[in-house]
């Protein structure tokens, strides 16, 4: 099992492709909902990982979405959030379930995010 790495060590020896950037963006949006199902740990890095990745545009999502993430973590309000819901709900739509799960797989494979571990019942 590989150690993990900060998110700055983990992109620069790995690429990010446009789809995995609008996964990481709607993660973004997913953690600020209070939707996202991750672990503490996990929101953590993931947030770090999101903190690299504030001026990539992905396939779908934009850099709009960017400056409403900044806005929603330096004055959240709850119309702002509900804004974040609305824009959550919609990137979901455009990344495919596969898509995000592969990338969540990948990030957990090399190294970023820890190896889910078996639950009793998978033991």
């Amino acid at each position: 099992m590989s150690a993990l790495v900060p998110a700055a060590e983990w992109l620069r020896n790995h690429r990010l492709s446009l789809k995995e950037i609008d996964c990481v963006i709607a993660l973004m949006l997913k953690i600020l909902d209070g939707k996202c199902k991750m672990n503490e740990e996990d929101k953590r890095l993931t947030r770090e990982l999101y903190a690299h990745c504030v001026t990539l545009e992905g396939e779908r999502l934009k850099n709009d979405l960017h400056a409403l993430i900044r806005e929603a973590l330096d004055h959240p309000s709850a119309q702002l959030l509900d804004l974040v819901y609305e824009k959550r709900v919609l990137a979901e739509t455009m990344i495919s379930r596969p898509v995000m799960k592969a990338f969540k797989a990948r990030l957990r494979r090399e190294g970023l995010l820890p190896k889910k571990q078996p639950s009793a019942e998978q033991a």
